[in-house]
């Protein structure tokens, strides 16, 4: 295996990729062999001391509604919120076909190595699964909402009291191709060169 080989390829993807919503997608997910492979980009990021700060659960079918019943449940555990509005709330889960949760997982720490470099690996996971859902043909988004911030939920999917959820990333096909939405203006965000005047 070649490392870092020139893909022009990858670039046009990179700046053509685009986040599908959940519930406008269609099936079928990704079968095993290309989940498989979605997990192991996903694994594939900057990651310093080795320490592997991220896991996943997936979920399929009715396994998706468990998550789902979980979310209603917490809701209304944790807020004063109606029957209905859990009711609602427990499709949040089944949008897509396929949903993985990704899962922070910090490492006992090491001196040289802050807590928040743990927090951007495992968001570079989730990146790093987009763009090779994206490279194998599936629609895919990265969403979050109240349920991934409950530990109600945490605890139910059996989280440790270290770990949360750093996202809920859906897979499948898309119906229409999506459309492009306002983008930053690059050269508002870029300094070339050191900045003049810093720290005066």
């Amino acid at each position: 295996m070649s490392f870092n080989t020139p893909n022009p390829a990858t670039y046009d993807l990179l700046m053509k990729r685009r986040s599908v919503v959940a519930r406008d997608m269609v099936g079928p997910g990704p079968d095993d062999t290309d989940l498989k492979k979605i997990l192991e980009a996903g694994m594939r990021v900057p990651d310093h001391g080795k320490l592997a700060p991220w896991r996943f659960i997936v979920l399929r079918g009715a396994e998706r509604e468990k998550l789902g019943d979980l979310i209603a449940e917490a809701l209304k555990a944790e807020s004063d919120t109606s029957e209905k509005t859990a009711e609602k709330m427990k499709d949040y889960a089944s949008q897509g076909p396929v949903l993985v949760v990704s899962i922070f997982s910090p490492q006992p720490l090491h001196p040289a190595i802050p807590y928040w470099e743990q927090q951007l690996s495992a968001g570079a996971s989730c990146q790093n699964m987009l763009i090779a859902a994206t490279a194998l043909g599936y629609a895919s988004q990265w969403l979050t909402g109240w349920g991934a911030f409950s530990r109600h939920v945490m605890n139910g999917l059996g989280l440790n009291d270290d770990e949360c959820i750093s996202g809920l990333m859906f897979f499948g096909h898309q119906a229409i191709e999506p459309t492009e939405r306002a983008r930053p203006d690059v050269d508002k965000h870029i300094i070339w060169g050191f900045p003049e005047g810093a720290g005066a």
